[in-house]
């Protein structure tokens, strides 16, 4: 049976009931008066006719008329949309009508039509309405100005830093950390909520001072290989922890080591002179980690490398304090120690021969808070000894991570720039992944934080943080990369 639209019975039944009646009479009576009936005005849309610089993606739009309103019953009468696609069906609350348009490219104009039938009240239907937008122009990214080169000639890690450059203003690289370190628990956590892994996962040295056997043997590779061999990415950091004193004696279980500068009498500038006995631990646990990554070099891996991590701390407060200090001892003694710690660290590598690493150098930005910060390129070792610069951002929406990608990216224009940390943080979850990249955040790639305690991956982001980012055509998963080995 062919459906009614009952918009259109009411509508035409309308002035019949309105015309029952007598017309007047002789009496000197007013006539009868038929009431008219309005139909619906647009008064606004949450997305102004002619709009320009709009974000693509999935946008929520809503057509407010100068009345309540009903929709029809007909289901196939809803929204036209050309130059997008209409997400899900049109739904009606008050003088509001509500429904999503995605459109994912840039520089496209997007029309939205509300056909006749779709809006009306009692006795009269909505004439159509037609409105558009244009979508924002695509980010510029300075490619052309970034080293096409890595800083190391090993052909394995070439092949990467090449992957990455390709990729790099096109989509972003996912990776998360490793739990406890040396393994890829938490990448499989990943996978079994959103049916994909990340791109990359995580190692941290930070337990490497602990003797083999006695906790985690970073000799063996095999958590390592495994993801390699799956076709992950490898990435490499490391807390480089000290002991709390020139006489304690680090623990099997990891206890009488600190990270931290208030709990150590380890001075990072002693650490370079001859003879002490920081100079003797700091070249005794570079030697552990490098003999772990020539293990990795035999295997043929290649992987992004992240030591010294947020250096500078807070302690670019323009009004110093006790609290504007750096947090890691490597930081503690100031900017110029710092770069010294990072340049002999990458000398001695490349003399042991531990050149299949991407070197990533992390900065602190402060968005842009230059009424209470300075910005730390004092801290920059230099483009002979960085291949990528990479921020961490906890609780940062997607704006926050645009202007700090920016920002960034014009400090350092010849650097591919990237998300070296990020997760839930005291202002809220992290920006979602697609929302930061279409509004320009385009890092190289981004990696979550584990042991947040968030949903079923005990990350720092939420399940529905997750499944968005590995289901957004902006992120780059496992699945996706190209023979790498």
């Amino acid at each position: 049976m062919k459906k009614v639209n009952l918009f259109f019975l009411m509508a035409a039944a309308l002035p019949l009931f309105w015309g029952c009646g007598d017309d007047g009479d002789d009496n000197g009576e007013d006539p009868i008066v038929t009431p008219t009936v309005t139909a619906p005005k647009v008064v606004s849309t949450s997305i102004a006719d002619g709009a320009t610089d709009v974000p693509i993606g999935t946008l929520v739009v809503q057509v407010t008329y100068d009345k309540d309103i009903n929709k029809s019953s007909d289901a196939s009468l809803q929204p036209i949309v050309t130059g997008g696609t209409l997400s899900g069906s049109a739904s009606v609350s008050g003088a509001n009508l509500t429904f999503s348009v995605s459109c994912t490219d840039y520089e496209t104009k997007v029309t939205i039509t509300i056909p006749k039938g779709l809006i009306g009240v009692t006795g009269a239907l909505a004439d159509a309405y037609t409105f558009s937008y244009t979508t924002a122009k695509k980010p510029v990214t300075p490619t052309g100005g970034i080293k096409a080169t890595p800083l190391t000639t090993n052909a394995q890690a070439r092949k990467l830093y090449d992957y990455f450059y390709g990729q790099y203003g096109q989509k972003v690289v996912s990776s998360v950390m490793a739990d406890v370190n040396w393994n890829h628990k938490i990448a499989e956590k990943v996978k079994a909520l959103t049916g994909k892994y990340p791109a990359m996962n995580c190692f941290d040295f930070i337990h490497v001072y602990v003797p083999k056997n006695n906790w985690i043997d970073y000799d063996d590779i095999t958590p390592v290989k495994e993801w390699a061999d799956a076709g992950g990415i490898v990435q490499l950091m490391w807390h480089f922890n000290v002991p709390v004193s020139e006489s304690t004696t680090p623990g099997t279980d990891g206890s009488g080591v600190t990270c931290t500068p208030s709990e150590t009498t380890f001075k990072a500038s002693n650490a370079l002179k001859d003879g002490t006995w920081e100079n003797k631990w700091f070249y005794q646990q570079m030697d552990k980690v490098i003999a772990v990554i020539l293990k990795l070099k035999a295997e043929g891996i290649a992987a992004t490398w992240r030591p010294f991590h947020e250096a500078a701390g807070n302690s670019t407060a323009r009004q110093q304090a006790d609290w504007t200090k750096a947090w890691f001892w490597w930081g503690y003694d100031g900017a110029d120690t710092f770069k010294q710690l990072w340049v002999a660290m990458y000398d001695y590598f490349q003399q042991k021969g531990a050149d299949n690493l991407i070197w990533v150098w992390t900065t602190q930005n402060y968005n842009g808070n230059s009424g209470n910060y300075i910005q730390d390129v004092d801290w920059y070792p230099g483009d002979n000894y960085v291949d990528m610069v990479a921020r961490d951002l906890y609780g940062s929406d997607a704006t926050a991570n645009a202007q700090e990608f920016a920002e960034i990216q014009t400090t350092y224009p010849t650097k591919m720039v990237v998300l070296g940390e990020c997760g839930k943080g005291d202002s809220g979850e992290q920006g979602q992944m697609s929302q930061c990249w279409t509004s320009g955040a385009q890092w190289g790639h981004f990696m979550v934080w584990y042991q947040g305690g968030q949903g079923s991956t005990n990350t720092m982001c939420s399940d529905a943080w997750w499944k968005e980012a590995m289901s957004s055509d902006y992120v780059i998963t496992r699945d996706q990369l190209p023979s790498l080995r």
